[in-house]
């Protein structure tokens, strides 16, 4: 029988008369060289292949595009902030028209002047009046009610609160 020839590889590298020796192949590089986008590499990737290098007009328009995404970032970040700032506003006001709605059920056996300060209690049985006078003033009876707020009266009659304790 005749012994098989060599293989394909082996018979190409003697008619190229050039042998490889494995030993001289540089493995970092080849692996820096290759790629699974061979599109998003500077040179060539393949036989007939051509580099592709970036034009003036593309770096332009990629620092536009940069730009214009960290300015409407910027600018998304201070809208967000200001609804913040809204919603706190909101809260603010629902929470001086509870208090309000509180005083006007409460007892009141006085005319409440504008700009003043007042003091919401409520007594054992649940039940709230606005005073005059400060918890610091009631001395003795202070034990018979519980100090809930100090308001004050504004000009559109809603009450804001200065001291919250409920």
């Amino acid at each position: 029988m005749k012994k098989p020839e060599q293989t394909h590889s082996a018979k190409d590298q003697k008619k190229s008369g050039k042998e490889i020796d494995v030993d001289q192949i540089d493995l970092d590089l080849m692996k820096e060289r290759t790629t699974d986008l061979p599109g998003l590499i500077e040179y060539a990737h393949s036989v007939g292949g051509f580099s592709i290098i970036p034009t003036e007009d593309g770096m332009i328009k990629n620092k536009a595009i940069n730009a214009m995404q960290e300015q409407t970032e910027q600018q998304v970040k201070q809208i967000y902030e200001q609804m913040q700032l809204l919603a706190k506003q909101v809260q603010d006001i629902q929470k001086r028209a509870d208090v309000s709605l509180q005083i006007y059920q409460a007892e009141i056996k006085f005319t409440p002047t504008i700009g003043q300060s007042y003091y919401l209690y409520e007594t054992e049985n649940a039940k709230k009046y606005l005073s005059m006078i400060s918890p610091d003033e009631w001395g003795k009876r202070s034990d018979e009610k519980k100090f809930i707020a100090k308001v004050k009266l504004l000009s559109d009659h809603t009450w804001k609160i200065e001291e919250d304790f409920s």
